[in-house]
């Protein structure tokens, strides 16, 4: 596996338009764009989070929805850097469909999660890939994620 040096986060503020407090990529590990193309990225979950705050007072847990949307940025960061090494343009990207979403562990302040995805497929402009959440080598997520590109980008 040919993998590259990590990317921080101006370039991931380049690949996602998301923004405070809903960029939920904090750092790309490393990434291949070997078959298949794989990413590697972190997540520090902090107390200041906005959404511990109401879930839940007194028992903070990250959740699951947030971990979900997390591994689809993941998997935005790869797909970026798929097209940019390709020398196509930026594109915005959804998530359209989540399958086999799984949860094994809750999420606290203070975990650092590392989101392992792989890019099963391509098709015109979607993009299926299989995602993993780990806190410190142990899997607390996964899910199958479907991500396509706007029609109009």
């Amino acid at each position: 596996m040919n993998t590259t040096p990590q990317v921080d986060i101006e370039k991931i503020l380049e690949l996602l338009p998301h923004r405070y407090p809903f960029l939920l990529v904090d750092r790309v590990l490393d990434y291949s764009l070997d078959d298949p193309p794989t990413i590697r990225a972190l997540k520090n979950v902090t107390f200041n989070e906005p959404f511990f705050q109401g879930h839940f007072p007194g028992h903070p847990v990250m959740p699951g929805v947030l971990l979900l949307e997390a591994m689809a940025q993941a998997a935005g960061c790869l797909a970026h850097l798929e097209r940019e090494a390709a020398g196509g343009e930026t594109r915005l990207y959804y998530l359209v469909k989540i399958d086999n979403a799984r949860f094994s562990q809750i999420v606290v302040p203070g975990d650092q999660l590392v989101f392992e995805v792989t890019q099963k497929r391509l098709m015109r402009n979607m993009g299926m890939y299989s995602a993993t959440t780990r806190v410190d080598g142990k899997k607390v997520a996964s899910a199958d994620l479907l991500c396509a590109a706007r029609a109009d980008s």
